[in-house]
């Protein structure tokens, strides 16, 4: 404005230094801002019609004399007084105002559109490519309006609509094009006639440029493209699926072409792919529903940009766009789908693309092409909010204009990427042209389509179009010196709720690149769980789920009670979602069926899209978890046997001698003989075991040693009892061997009496197994496990010698061991009477052994294993609930929710109360405890009264042979005295004299010792005489 006020001058005077400043702008801002004030001053209504007309008439006509007829006639009075023609201003002063006006604008206009060589370009357009044609032209306007690129030269467009693949009359249009003398030919879309227009064009050396995607891996000498090479396209899918992690994926395509896109996917042999073509009618239903029924949830989509939403659309209606499905579009053009009935679904759809809504050069064009067209009375599918920030300063794009009644609220449908492109083809081949003629005068000349003469410029141009480089609508754009475009840069997108969110970038160099960090991963599925219903299908095991007892009819959820229910119901409380509980309708956990091939029970729920998680007594197991997805686990565990409980071992008559083995009593007897023998030995040998019978006599003719055989073991067998006697060594290597065995004998007694009273105190329980191994040797006792549970697959695919033999017992058994159920297992148990046992979870079994007082399980776990929480394959609420699991785990509340329905809930805790009481008091010693004791004393009465009846026998004998007496005579004498109770003493039966019968002393020598025993005895009474 002010620049104009200046130009103008004051008092409608003009002054010419002021005016040349303007001229020399050169700017296409000037030129609107001074028509605009042209025609809101003076100009009426029509005659501002035909002023803009005139103005883009100038921009697009060659010649400078129609230029300033064309002026004088719409813009100039008739006889302006002082009319000079050129740059010549000698101008009157005395002009009215607005008259100034609209000379300043023709001196303009002439000095932008005068004195420039024009270049013409042509374009090939097909019938729909009505917005290539736009992008084509405003290019070339952008261009003629900045000045700072071909200053000497402008522009003009030559376009040419022919019908797709018809190559004839694209061929008939790209001569005439050469005829009028082009220097580019920009086009066409179709694949046929393109290869056509190439041939002609590297014939006559004419650059040809190209916008579309093109599966060949060469170019001819005078092509470029501007479309990302093939070969970078399928490096950045294959970035891209290798970093969201998919391993096993369906690529549905649509045609030959879409088939070439995704070939170099398929030669990654890490990757389980299953290719399904689209069928030739609109009617993709029954394919997709086979690639439902065959559990795809992970889907590469290959079809063309006007396809996409009709296959999403009908992907939805038979319930593949669920939360659990994830979709790549390969198309570069996802964000110019109308992508709104996607959005809420929880889909996880994710592209790349080309163009960047965020760059502040894309929201400039787009304003002018809106305000362009408006101007002409045409409009433009405009964006008004088709992008979103990601909360990383990422801004979504928002054209500047409002939408009015000729705009619509589509979803960035006019900016694609070959209508991108095509603006970007402009802007290279004017960047080149204007480097070429820099260094030579560039001029085009008509060619002959059946001529020998080729333009001259044409190899020099290509070269420099291969070698500059553009900031375009797309990035950056550069070639390889095959004229290949490889180095480009795209934006990973994916659907929110929002709308397409770009989450990250790919490039060649360093590949996929997520901006959003885990945590913001995590935040937005938890965010999408809040107030979201979960379908939870589960079984009724005890305590995991069970129906609840009560008076009251139930409905819902709350007929379910157990650790299960109260898990799923924390961790609902912890993510904020709903949930419905229903019970699976065959009953099972889930076992692939070979018949059927497919999998039954919770899992084929899951993977029929039935269910959103499976909960219970669940499994992880590798089968499993190859078709579904686990949390971490909740609860871990291990298989151990269910038996019933041992029965009392009955007394054993002679329990006391059970504290010590049988070896240990006889080495106990070895030891007591051989120290004995020893004993007696030295006693013999050491001369202080020697002493005098008779004290009183100084000078004694004979030697006792009270240590003879017998007498040894009578010490020892005192000692051994704690008794003690009346012999005591006097030797020191006697009394050496003396303490040694009072030592031994300490401690074997200390351990027997402490051992003795654990044994008769402590019922011993009799089992017939203790282990596995117990079981898989002998026949006897029947054992099985629930059919096709996780149990049985264990020693199905066992390697163990010890678990496979079981494993081919169980199954050779007719009627089967194998149960449906696990309580089925529980009462065949206890009906068994100890001839049968069940394998099953530990934590199942301690459940019931906590409520069944017969049952008890029996060793060790077999294995480790866990139970945890599946969904379907592919569902992004696995780490949220596992982190839900981890949390719980960490603030004790799954200890808790244990205790409860193991010990407390459901008669839980009642048989650990009856052993609580039963080893409260030590049990009581019945006679059959200690039977035996008594049963040793009267061995030992009955022994010592054959032996006194023996000793009896022996002596009346003896008396009787010297009194020359019958025996029974003096047995009768013998028995009467000592039935004859009232006497301590007894007469001594003197000897004959000694010339009679010898010496009045009676010698005995035993093994040795001497022992002299007087003719007469004494009483215990009488003096001796």
């Amino acid at each position: 404005m002010e620049v104009t006020e200046k130009c103008a001058g004051g008092g409608g005077v003009l002054r010419w230094e002021w005016l040349w400043l303007c001229v020399e702008q050169r700017s296409k801002h000037w030129t609107h801002l001074l028509t605009s004030l042209c025609l809101k001053r003076t100009a009426p209504r029509k005659q501002s019609e035909a002023l803009l007309h005139t103005t883009n008439y100038l921009l697009q006509s060659p010649s400078r004399r129609s230029q300033k007829e064309a002026l004088q006639y719409s813009c100039l009075p008739r006889s302006p007084p002082g009319r000079r023609e050129g740059r010549s201003l000698f101008l009157n002063t005395s002009l009215p105002h607005s008259h100034l006006y609209r000379l300043l604008l023709l001196i303009i206009l002439i000095h932008l559109a005068g004195g420039s060589d024009v270049i013409r370009i042509g374009g090939l357009f097909d019938l729909a490519d009505e917005r290539q044609e736009v992008a084509f032209r405003y290019a070339i306007d952008a261009i003629n309006s900045d000045r700072t690129m071909l200053a000497h030269a402008r522009l003009s467009a030559q376009i040419e609509e022919i019908p797709p693949n018809d190559s004839f009359r694209g061929s008939r249009k790209v001569c005439s094009l050469l005829k009028s003398g082009v220097a580019a030919i920009f086009g066409p879309q179709s694949g046929q006639t393109s290869d056509h227009v190439q041939s002609i064009c590297d014939a006559l050396e004419i650059p040809h440029i190209e916008n579309r995607w093109d599966f060949r891996l060469t170019r001819d000498a005078y092509s470029v493209n501007l479309y990302p090479h093939p070969s970078t396209l399928a490096k950045a899918y294959m970035d891209v699926l290798k970093t969201l992690g998919w391993q096993k994926f369906c690529i549905i395509y649509e045609n030959n072409n879409g088939l070439v896109r995704v070939q170099e996917l398929l030669k990654n042999h890490t990757w389980q792919i299953n290719l399904r073509q689209l069928p030739n009618d609109d009617d993709y239903r029954p394919m997709l529903k086979d690639a439902k029924k065959a559990g795809v949830t992970h889907v590469v989509l290959d079809v063309e940009r006007q396809n996409i939403f009709s296959v999403l659309k009908q992907a939805q209606q038979i319930g593949m766009m669920t939360s659990y499905h994830n979709y790549f579009i390969t198309s570069l053009d996802l964000h110019t789908v109308d992508l709104e009935d996607f959005r809420h679904g929880g889909t996880n759809v994710t592209a790349l693309r080309i163009v960047d809504p965020e760059n502040q050069l894309v929201q400039r064009v787009i304003q002018d092409w809106v305000f362009g067209e408006l101007r002409y009375g045409r409009t433009i599918e405009a964006p008004t909010s088709t992008m979103r920030s990601n909360g990383s300063g990422e801004s979504s794009i928002k054209v500047v204009p409002q939408p009015t009644p000729h705009t619509t609220n589509s979803n960035m449908t006019f900016l694609k990427t070959e209508v991108a492109l095509m603006y970007d083809a402009v802007q290279l081949f004017a960047k080149a042209l204007d480097d070429l003629d820099r260094s030579r005068h560039i001029d085009v000349t008509p060619l002959e389509c059946d001529g020998d003469v080729t333009w001259v410029h044409g190899n020099s141009l290509i070269n420099y179009m291969k070698w500059v480089q553009v900031n375009g609508l797309t990035g950056l754009i550069k070639f390889d010196t095959e004229g290949f475009r490889r180095d480009v840069t795209l934006d990973i997108v994916e659907l929110t709720k929002d709308g397409l969110t770009r989450v990250g970038r790919w490039d060649p160099g360093s590949g996929a690149n997520y901006t959003r960090s885990y945590s913001e991963v995590q935040q937005g599925i938890v965010e999408s769980l809040q107030n979201k219903t979960l379908m939870v299908t589960s079984i009724l095991a005890a305590p995991y789920n069970m129906l609840r007892e009560t008076s009251v009819q139930m409905t819902g959820n709350d007929r379910y009670e157990g650790f299960c229910v109260d898990l799923i119901q924390e961790i609902s409380e912890v993510l904020g979602f709903n949930y419905t509980i229903r019970i699976a309708a065959d009953g099972s956990h889930g076992k692939y069926d070979d018949k059927k091939k497919r999998w039954n029970g919770m899992i084929g729920e899951l993977l029929d899209q039935k269910a959103d998680l499976a909960i219970g007594d669940l499994t992880i197991t590798y089968e499993r978890e190859q078709v579904v997805d686990f949390t971490m686990p909740w609860m871990n565990l291990g298989i151990t046997i269910l038996y019933r409980k041992p029965t009392k071992k009955p007394p054993n008559l002679f329990s006391f001698l059970s504290p010590l083995s049988l070896d240990v009593w006889l080495y106990m007897a070895t030891a007591y003989l051989a120290i004995s023998l020893l004993l007696f030995v030295l006693a013999r040998f050491s001369p202080y075991e020697w002493s005098n019978p008779h004290p009183c006599d100084q000078s004694p003719d004979k030697l006792d040693n009270e240590f003879s055989l017998l007498n040894c073991l009578w010490f020892c067998i005192g000692s051994l009892m704690q008794q003690g006697g009346d012999l005591l060594p006097k030797a020191v290597s006697t009394r050496i061997v003396a303490g040694i065995w009072w030592f031994f004998t300490l401690i074997m007694i200390s351990s027997y009496t402490a051992n003795l009273a654990a044994f008769l105190t402590v019922e011993r329980m009799e089992s017939p197994i203790e282990s596995a191994e117990d079981l898989a040797k002998q026949t006897r006792i029947k054992y099985g496990s629930l059919y096709g549970g996780s149990t049985w697959d264990f020693f199905a695919n066992s390697k163990m010698p010890t678990y496979q033999r079981m494993f081919s017992f169980m199954e050779s058994q007719n009627p089967s061991v194998y149960t449906k159920s696990n309580e089925e297992g529980v009462k065949r148990v206890q009906k068994g009477d100890g001839q049968y046992a069940f394998m099953m979870e530990s934590s199942s079994i301690e459940y019931i052994t906590e409520r069944y007082c017969d049952l008890t399980q029996v060793g060790g776990p077999l294995d480790s294993k866990s139970y945890g929480i599946a969904l379907p394959p592919g569902s992004p609420f696995t780490n949220a609930i596992s982190g839900a699991i981890l949390s719980l785990q960490e603030g004790g509340k799954l200890q808790a929710l244990r205790t409860r329905w193991w010990k407390h809930k459901k008669g839980g805790g009642q048989c650990k109360d009856d052993e609580s009481k039963s080893s409260s008091k030590a049990n009581e010693l019945g006679l059959n405890n200690v039977g035996g004791v008594f049963v040793v004393l009267l061995a030992g009465m009955g022994l010592a009264s054959v032996v006194a009846v023996c000793e009896f026998v022996w002596k009346s004998r003896k008396l009787a042979t010297e009194e020359h007496a019958s025996v029974w005579t003096e047995m009768s004498k013998e028995l009467k005295f000592a039935l004859s109770c009232d006497s301590s003493s007894k007469p001594v039966r003197k000897k004959p004299p000694e010339h009679e019968n010898g010496p009045s002393y009676l010698s005995i020598n035993t093994c040795g010792s001497t022992f002299t025993a007087s003719q007469y005895s004494f009483s215990s009474k009488d003096p001796v005489p």
